[in-house]
């Protein structure tokens, strides 16, 4: 599977991103960094989630053939289940992270749930898979926000739910000539400093490879506005996958 990938943290932190490649599946997650004040109610943070979350799911993939929602659910499931004696997790603010997961069988299988996108070249078309609802919220208080964190009415994300896993926007394609599975401190680059576009980013990853896109993005988050409602700067993971 040729495939490459890069991560950088945010200067001064803690990488809260994770990611994965397996002979015929890859992903990335990107965890929630914790407001300031906030009480979790756990007693771990969103390191230890993505680390156990992508352990979990790099074992299912590998052994298991379920529809990507279930190997999902059963991942939220495992990491649930290792915390439960000694974290509240009926917390809203309970540690959480996205995923962009993509399988290529016969078909291609995707699974992207929050806010980091996936972009698919199918035959010359490029195509990016996103799930907005985030973005979507009629209110961005600290308090509306966990009220409508892994809700019908707001978004979903991987934390203490499995059925979260159930929500997340999925879908099938013929094989893709090329693929990029992006956190939104990557995706930024096309989607806020508009340094390019989806093709654009596809052609700079077969070109320069992903650390190039990075550095890229870091650049423009020292040089630029910062995007809306988000960190100046952030964790930032790509996955180039050429078949």
């Amino acid at each position: 599977m040729p495939a490459t990938a890069a991560t950088i943290a945010a200067p001064g932190r803690r990488n809260e991103d994770h990611f994965a490649i397996g002979p015929d599946w890859a992903f990335v997650l990107d965890g929630a960094t914790a407001p300031a004040g906030v009480d979790s109610g756990c007693v771990h943070d969103v390191v230890w989630l993505v680390r156990h979350l992508g352990g979990a799911l790099a074992e299912l993939l590998t052994t298991s053939d379920d529809a990507l929602t279930d190997v999902l659910a059963e991942a939220i499931d495992r990491v649930r289940r290792a915390h439960a004696d000694t974290c509240d997790l009926n917390n809203p603010n309970s540690p959480s992270s996205t995923v962009t997961l993509l399988r290529l069988r016969d078909q291609a299988e995707h699974l992207v749930l929050a806010d980091s996108p996936l972009v698919l070249d199918v035959d010359g078309e490029v195509r990016t898979i996103v799930d907005g609802r985030i973005d979507r919220l009629p209110s961005y208080t600290r308090e509306a926000v966990a009220e409508l964190r892994n809700s019908r009415d707001g978004f979903w994300v991987a934390s203490t739910v499995p059925e979260a896993a159930h929500h997340a926007v999925t879908g099938t394609t013929e094989p893709f000539r090329r693929a990029a599975l992006l956190t939104d401190g990557a995706s930024r680059h096309v989607d806020h400093f508009a340094l390019t576009d989806w093709p654009g980013l596809l052609d700079l990853l077969d070109e320069r490879g992903p650390a190039s896109l990075l550095a890229e993005v870091r650049r423009a988050e020292t040089n630029g506005t910062p995007p809306r409602r988000a960190k100046h700067h952030d964790d930032a993971t790509v996955i180039h996958w050429t078949p």
